[in-house]
C-alpha cells in the first residue's frame, strides 16, 4: 500500500524556507526578531519534511528555543523580558522619531501594543511551566 501524498506539501515547504529565511534576515537585521520565524519554519517544516524540521530543530542557536516552544514551554523569562524590551523600544524609537504620518505611528504603536500583549501574555514563560509540571508530578 503506497502513502498518501499530501497535495499541500510543496506549499508547506516553501512556507517553511520563506520563514527560515526571515529567520536568518532576522538574526541580522537589528529590530526584526528571528525566533519567531524559526518557530513558524518548524511548523511547516512539520507539515512537509521531517529532514528540514531536524534541521531547524538542530540550529545550535536556535534549535533548542524551537524545541522548548514545541514542547510547551514558551520562552524563557530573560528572553521574555529582552524581547518585550526591544520591542517596546523599536515601535516607540519608531513612532516618535522617525515616522512622520500620525495615522502610521498610531498603526506602529497599536502593532507594538499587540506583539506585547501577545509575548506577555500569551506565551507561556519556561521558567514557570517547569514549576508548575514539578508541583503536579510531586502530587
Amino acid at each position: 500500500m503506497k502513502p498518501s501524498i499530501n497535495p499541500l506539501r510543496p506549499l508547506w515547504l516553501s512556507l517553511g524556507f520563506f520563514f527560515a529565511g526571515l529567520g536568518f534576515v532576522g538574526t541580522v537585521v537589528p529590530g526584526m526578531p528571528s525566533t519567531v520565524f524559526f518557530i513558524l519554519a518548524a511548523y511547516f517544516f512539520s507539515r512537509s519534511s521531517q529532514r528540514f524540521l531536524n534541521w531547524i530543530l538542530g540550529l545550535p542557536k536556535v534549535g533548542p528555543i524551537v524545541r522548548d516552544y514545541r514542547n510547551g514551554l514558551g520562552m524563557s523569562r530573560r528572553a521574555k523580558i529582552f524581547a518585550l524590551c526591544m520591542l517596546s523600544f523599536f515601535a516607540l524609537t519608531s513612532a516618535i522619531f522617525f515616522i512622520p504620518v500620525v495615522w502610521v505611528k498610531v498603526l506602529v504603536l497599536g502593532v507594538g501594543l499587540v506583539g506585547f500583549w501577545f509575548i506577555h501574555s500569551r506565551i507561556p514563560t519556561k521558567e514557570i511551566v517547569l514549576a508548575q509540571r514539578q508541583v503536579s508530578e510531586a502530587r
